[in-house]
């Protein structure tokens, strides 16, 4: 059901998680944290468009962690998998001129570091199967007919982006100020290209415990920041952002199609984090702005993490 490209990328996470384990144990490395967060506007605003699903899943490796980046590049590992739908407004008959139909699948390995000044680093690659091959117009449909909703039409299908792999690099740099004994602001820049070419700049602020001195890697589809390496000390915590970027380039949203990017891409958020003596919860919703002329407006999305433990 998910098509031969899911597969292979499914057993690429495996063999490449085998290797880096491999190679953890002669260097020293260890398994640190594994987190997965699931974003979707049906936990949203209830609607089925656009950004409308997502799973991004990340693996870390590193000699310790001691609740600081390293100061020097490589030492932590990050290898994630990321899946994405992306719709237009309407499955069945889809409006002149709405985007089209979209399915991905990555791959990738990043690291995180920091500079001698205190300044976050987080740097890496993806290798992105996009179109049918990677099977997810087959497995939403599947999903869509188990919870009765209606499917994507052929004619919305056949117009879907085409087979292609892309490669995508990522830089993204931050620093950290507190404000008070448990309230942090995080402004940020990142840069990314490949799939998706733009430049970003943003804010992330924390209020509370859960998620202090913890390695956190970012979502690109809401901004939030998935906890990953967690500390597991009980508390809370309220988040909130914002960025804007400037986008030059989408393979999701091609010029030859006559598609017109806008002239910024915005994104606000809100989430809390639940830190139990086991357990873990994280909620959040992301308004992102509009992504291409004609949109009309733009949409809500909700993200969920948790790990349950009894």
């Amino acid at each position: 059901m998910f098509g031969r490209i899911t597969a292979l990328f499914l057993m690429m996470t495996a063999t490449t998680g085998a290797a880096l384990a491999q190679e953890s144990s002669g260097k020293g490395r260890v398994s640190l944290g594994y987190g997965v967060l699931f974003v979707n506007d049906t936990i949203a605003d209830g609607k089925d468009r656009w950004r409308t699903g997502s799973v991004m899943s990340s693996r870390i490796w590193g000699p310790s962690w001691g609740g600081a980046l390293p100061q020097r590049a490589g030492d932590i590992l990050e290898l994630r998998f990321m899946g994405e739908v992306i719709a237009p407004d309407n499955l069945v008959t889809p409006a002149v001129g709405d985007r089209p139909y979209a399915g991905s699948l990555s791959l990738g390995l990043h690291t995180h570091f920091a500079t001698a000044s205190g300044t976050e680093v987080s740097l890496g690659g993806d290798l992105v199967a996009i179109g049918p091959q990677t099977g997810l117009d087959d497995f939403q449909s599947a999903l869509h007919d188990l919870l009765g909703i209606d499917d994507a039409s052929p004619a919305t299908l056949n117009a879907q982006i085409g087979n292609m792999v892309r490669p995508s690099a990522t830089l993204e740099m931050a620093r950290g100020f507190d404000l008070a004994a448990q309230t942090q602001l995080r402004p940020f820049m990142e840069l990314r290209g490949g799939v998706e070419t733009y430049a970003r700049v943003g804010f992330d602020m924390t209020i509370g415990a859960a998620g202090r001195g913890e390695l956190l890697t970012r979502d690109p589809v809401t901004g939030h920041r998935m906890r990953v390496v967690r500390e597991q000390v009980p508390g809370l915590s309220v988040v909130m952002g914002a960025d804007i970027a400037k986008v030059w380039d989408s393979v999701y949203l091609p010029e030859d199609r006559g598609y017109a990017l806008t002239d910024s891409r915005t994104r606000a958020r809100l989430g809390l984090h639940w830190q139990g003596e086991k357990s873990m919860v994280f909620y959040g919703l992301t308004w992102l702005g509009e992504e291409f002329v004609g949109q009309g407006s733009g949409q809500l999305v909700g993200a969920l993490q948790f790990s349950l433990k009894f």
